[in-house]
């Protein structure tokens, strides 16, 4: 057995920890931060944006606010954020809001250090699979949602803009320097949006378990994520206010983004990042949502043994007995979260996807993010690929 352990994040995680960031000994250093937030101006509304400006000022740290960050962010912004962080000589980034947001940062920090385009670093795609000179700027992570688990790894995801090219990417510097997740913060999620994050969260939780990089503390902790999802998300989805299932679903969403650190997502992260390349209005979890069915009963077919173990974990969850034997538990188990959850009637044609599409998105989720599929339990082929999304939108 060989593994590496590296998550040098520190995390100050629970209910209030909001209030730590104006006394906290292990703030970046530097005089100047930007706060990048999304462009709804939801931050703003709750009062989030003057509380973490003020605990800021408490360590004579000015800021400055982008605030232009969509749903699926996109490389123009990330390149104009970070002209504006070297033209002011911005000394860290704090990233202030959703997964989108957080990830945005990354990328920012990174281009505020680095000369050329984003792209110029990608490894799929039209990326030019560079090697960035210098380290990003340090980052500040303060999630609002529980999904993303990006402040506990390095990865961030950014589309290319005027393309449907939708990559991820980290180096060790990407990873925060501090995230403070503070369940309070995300009391006021939509129902919607509670149900689309946590089932990224869980999401990231499976594919980090069936991945050929798994190891035992992504195990463990990806184990206790899909546990704690699968009880505490549709109490949450019913009850947005229900601190208890805010803290619990927090955690989860932390611990599966400490896995992705330790292991990896697999090719179904590759299969949605196409679908929302195409269409950026459709929610990454709502996406992940509407290939997963398909996407993991065709592993199901493989008889793959650690698709039992997390089936069974579901079960035990929820209080159930499968019907199904083997890997086809975890299927079983799966179609009745998502129904627990509301989601069971949602159709990939909801969001503009059509089925003479298909062939298009198999070549682009093949070759912006073909690495995933290298470290999926299974060979797939392109074949493969068509059929999931075939099945998918049937």
């Amino acid at each position: 057995m060989q593994f590496t352990f590296n998550i040098p994040t520190r995390i100050e995680f629970g209910p209030g920890k909001l209030e730590e960031l104006g006394t906290t000994e292990h703030l970046p250093e530097g005089k100047k931060a930007m706060i990048v937030i999304g462009e709804s101006g939801v931050m703003l509304k709750m009062g989030y944006l003057s509380r973490v400006q003020g605990l800021l000022s408490k360590h004579g740290v000015a800021s400055i606010v982008y605030d232009k960050i969509q749903p699926n962010p996109v490389s123009d912004h990330v390149a104009e954020a970070a002209a504006i962080c070297r033209e002011e000589a911005v000394d860290f980034v704090v990233g202030l809001g959703g997964g989108s947001t957080i990830d945005a940062s990354k990328s920012i920090a990174l281009m505020a250090a680095n000369e050329g385009e984003y792209w110029d670093y990608m490894h799929g795609g039209t990326g030019k699979v560079k090697t960035p000179e210098k380290a990003a700027l340090p980052i500040v992570a303060i999630p609002t949602t529980a999904g993303t688990g990006t402040e506990a790894d390095p990865w961030t995801v950014i589309t290319k803009s005027g393309s449907d090219e939708k990559i991820g990417w980290g180096n060790q510097s990407t990873f925060p320097k501090l995230s403070i997740v503070d369940p309070e913060l995300m009391l006021s999620v939509p129902q919607n949006q509670t149900a689309f994050t946590g089932m990224d969260a869980f999401f990231h939780a499976v594919e980090c378990y069936l991945a050929t990089v798994h190891q035992p503390t992504s195990d463990l902790l990806a184990l206790e994520a899909v546990h704690l999802i699968t009880h505490y998300l549709p109490l949450a989805v019913e009850e947005g206010k229900d601190i208890e299932a805010r803290t619990a679903l927090a955690w989860a969403s932390t611990a599966a983004g400490m896995c992705e650190s330790l292991s990896s997502c697999i090719s179904h992260h590759s299969l949605e990042h196409a679908l929302s390349g195409f269409h950026p209005e459709l929610p990454h979890g709502a996406g992940l949502i509407l290939l997963s069915k398909a996407y993991f009963g065709f592993l199901a077919e493989k008889d793959n043994d650690r698709l039992e173990d997390l089936g069974l974990t579901m079960a035990d969850s929820m209080g159930m007995e499968p019907q199904n034997e083997g890997p086809m538990c975890f299927v079983e188990m799966l179609g009745e979260l998502i129904d627990n959850i509301g989601m069971g009637d949602m159709k990939l044609s909801d969001f503009g996807v059509k089925r003479e599409e298909i062939p298009a998105l198999a070549e682009n989720a093949i070759a912006t993010m073909g690495g995933l599929f290298e470290i999926t339990p299974y060979e797939m082929t392109r074949e493969d690929v068509i059929r999931i999304y075939e099945d998918a939108y049937a």
